[in-house]
């Protein structure tokens, strides 16, 4: 039977991934081979995804607080306040 192809991190599924990709936008390979690159990179994007998922229900209940979950935007531009040195009241 064969060796089970898995990354063991998220990371190195994503770099395998790119390398992928590289791989088929240059264009010289074999039919046979592009589309065995195909197939892996499609697992590997399914893995990632469920590694993301997982990590995502790990945060979630992290932020779970009274028994109901918190949800908070993770955004650099979070309108609940100002970056870091940027008061705005700079004029």
């Amino acid at each position: 039977m064969a060796e089970k192809e898995k990354p063991a991190t998220f990371e190195q599924a994503l770099e395998e991934l790119e390398q992928l990709v590289e791989r088929l936008e240059g264009g010289d390979l074999p039919l046979e081979d592009a589309l065995a690159d195909f197939e892996r990179g499609v697992k590997l994007t399914r893995e990632c995804q469920q590694k993301l998922a997982s990590a995502e229900q790990k945060v979630k209940v992290l932020m779970e607080e009274g028994g109901e979950v918190r949800e908070q935007p993770f955004d650099i531009d979070d309108p609940a306040g100002p970056a870091v040195g940027d008061r705005g009241d700079d004029a």
